[in-house]
């Protein structure tokens, strides 16, 4: 939000108190990166288990570099509605260490990395979709274009003073826009360019680790508060803390109604189930929190929690291969809590706006969500797919249909998550380490 013309006296001055509240809230976020490589890397077979670790830990040295050089000028630079610039932040070559950041009491620099890791994670969340047969430098290439070309022109819209979202009053508090539907569109325009796994809806693909999957889920939670609540940029007005609590509140929820789901349809309530209703209840809050009551909290985390796990076995009704779930849950989760606010937002939080269900019950926020969710929507997915298709046609985004079938980690990586030799050896040994517990996500197929 752009800073309204003060008195040198009235002028912020810099918080030691949140600016060490954002440098913690900036490393939780960090935390989010490796800890969505142990949740998909649990979610994989084994022999595709580091691949997928590398898929999301690749994206923090890429996206740091051109954050750097130009990333954090084109999204948050003084532009025009579509992007920005700021020649002095070109490499963050002129940007004084006490310079505060937009009217608020933390400096550039700490707004600048706190941002840069929320660049990160996104791409980071694409990768879930193209398990089992992508090539590493073709990926590593695609995360550069994507960041640049996609990723940096939407956070301008969304978050950005004189972007067109922010100028029309999209409400996107920590990006459900700009984050999960924009990852999760353009992991559906990928895959449909790519194509399948080998042995898409034939063979079993069960996750080989459901330990290192509530892991990557537990750490996810957990990162999220800084991610959430960190997005004001401080807790003077207490709305830091309301999307903290929201943030907790909307997980369970979600959670709660994605076991619920798979009770009643499926007669089990898995591990599975659990990590990933709780990830959709994140998904969800994430636009909504700072809008919205704690009852609103439980209503969006409930709500999403159900939607997410249908829509997970949409892939087997229409015949996309979205491996491990990245359009049912982070493209659906954040159009519904991106929607939602126009329903539950109550005036009392982050703006005045209200929804349906509250003041004088207008439609005039839900049709600003609107605008932005479906804006992003159909960028990230068109761009994606352009990308993805550009990068196929050159380089060659998939591995060989040998290279799949016998493992992405040793023909991308010349490695193996493990190392069955030492115990026990041999194929015997291979056959008793693997996961007899794993299971498959029960959906509608």
């Amino acid at each position: 939000m752009a800073p309204a013309i003060m008195l040198a006296a009235d002028a912020p001055r810099l918080s030691s108190a949140n600016t060490g509240f954002m440098l913690i809230c900036s490393a939780l976020v960090m935390l989010m990166t490796p800890a969505l490589a142990f949740f998909y890397g649990g979610m994989v077979r084994v022999k595709s288990t580091l691949n997928m670790l590398m898929m999301s830990f690749i994206s923090l040295g890429i996206v740091t570099v051109l954050w750097v050089l130009y990333g954090f000028s084109l999204a948050f630079g003084n532009g025009n509605r579509l992007i920005g610039y700021n020649a002095d932040w070109i490499g963050l070559s002129d940007i004084g260490l006490t310079e505060l950041w937009d009217g608020y009491t933390i400096p550039v620099f700490v707004f600048m990395v706190f941002q840069l890791m929320f660049a990160i994670l996104t791409p980071a969340l694409i990768s879930g979709a193209l398990a089992d047969r992508v090539k590493f430098s073709a990926w590593a290439l695609f995360v550069a274009l994507w960041a640049t070309i996609v990723y940096i022109p939407v956070a301008h819209w969304v978050w950005a003073s004189d972007g067109w979202a922010f100028k029309l009053g999209v409400i996107d508090f920590a990006g459900g826009t700009a984050v999960h539907i924009n990852a999760g569109a353009a992991a559906l325009g990928v895959i449909l360019v790519i194509g399948k796994r080998v042995g898409f809806k034939r063979d079993p693909m069960r996750p080989h680790s459901l330990p290192l999957v509530m892991l990557g889920a537990g750490l996810l939670w957990f990162g999220w508060f800084g991610f959430n609540a960190g997005s004001w940029l401080g807790n003077d007005d207490g709305v830091g803390a309301l999307m903290f609590v929201n943030t907790q509140v909307a997980t369970a929820a979600a959670m709660l109604a994605w076991l619920g789901y798979e009770k009643i349809r499926h007669g089990a309530c898995t591990t599975l189930g659990a990590a990933s209703g709780a990830v959709a209840g994140l998904v969800a809050i994430t636009p909504s929190g700072g809008a919205v009551s704690p009852l609103g909290a439980i209503a969006v985390g409930a709500i999403a929690g159900v939607a997410c796990a249908a829509a997970v076995g949409l892939k087997f009704k229409f015949g996309y291969d979205d491996s491990l779930d990245v359009v049912g849950v982070h493209m659906v989760g954040g159009i519904l809590g991106s929607l939602l606010v126009g329903f539950f937002a109550t005036g009392k939080g982050q703006s005045t706006a209200t929804g349906v269900f509250y003041g004088d019950h207008s439609f005039d926020q839900l049709w600003k969500q609107c605008a932005g969710v479906f804006a992003v929507l159909a960028y990230s997915l068109i761009a994606s797919a352009v990308l993805a298709f550009l990068l196929d046609r050159t380089l060659g985004m998939r591995v060989t249909e040998d290279e799949e079938i016998s493992g992405i980690d040793q023909a991308e990586h010349a490695e193996t998550a493990y190392d069955f030799s030492g115990a026990g050896g041999g194929v015997a040994g291979i056959a008793t380490a693997a996961p007899a517990a794993a299971q498959t996500r029960k959906v509608d197929a």
